[in-house]
């Protein structure tokens, strides 16, 4: 009878390590599939940075060329730099 028990006990033993194991591959999976998610969203996020900066050059640019500081051959040269043309 006290085998019986020991094997028993063996048993649950055993199964708590195995549902243990399981949640640790739960867990990786889970830090796994998050790090994949945000670096499939961090290069989605700068191009719209770069957007921004580049319209902001722009801008600047314009204001540059409409108050007379920059000339007209001054405007597109530094638009073309900008723009990487």
């Amino acid at each position: 009878m006290m085998a019986a028990g020991m094997k028993m006990g063996e048993q649950r033993a055993q199964q708590q390590m195995q549902a243990q194991q399981q949640q640790q591959a739960a867990v990786e999976q889970a830090k796994q599939e998050g790090a994949a998610q945000a670096q499939a969203a961090a290069p989605a996020a700068a191009p719209v940075a770069m957007e921004d900066d580049t319209t902001a050059q722009l801008k600047k640019l314009a204001e540059l060329h409409s108050s007379g500081v920059l000339t007209d051959d001054e405007f597109a040269a530094a638009k073309k730099k900008v723009l990487g043309i």
